[in-house]
């Protein structure tokens, strides 16, 4: 019971850490281990940075600007 709460929330819930883990290359294990310590350290501040990133992380295809492929530097 408790390994599939555990891979539930490691697949399904926001996915803001697993994204930074395969950004930084570090297990995201560990990253939400130091983002809890960090949490009961700060009183709770960073859970807002976090809703932050992962509404960023849901909507990020409205973020990225559009642009056209260019194949090379002097094309304009």
């Amino acid at each position: 019971m408790i390994n599939k709460i555990t891979s539930w929330f490691e697949h399904k819930a926001f996915g803001v850490c697993e994204w930074w883990g395969k950004k930084l290359g570090i297990n995201s294990t560990k990253i939400r281990m130091y983002f809890i310590y960090l949490s009961f350290f700060t009183a709770g501040s960073p859970v807002i940075l976090y809703f932050i990133m992962a509404f960023v992380l849901e909507n990020k295809k409205y973020f990225k600007p559009y642009r056209s492929k260019r194949k090379s530097v002097w094309d304009l």
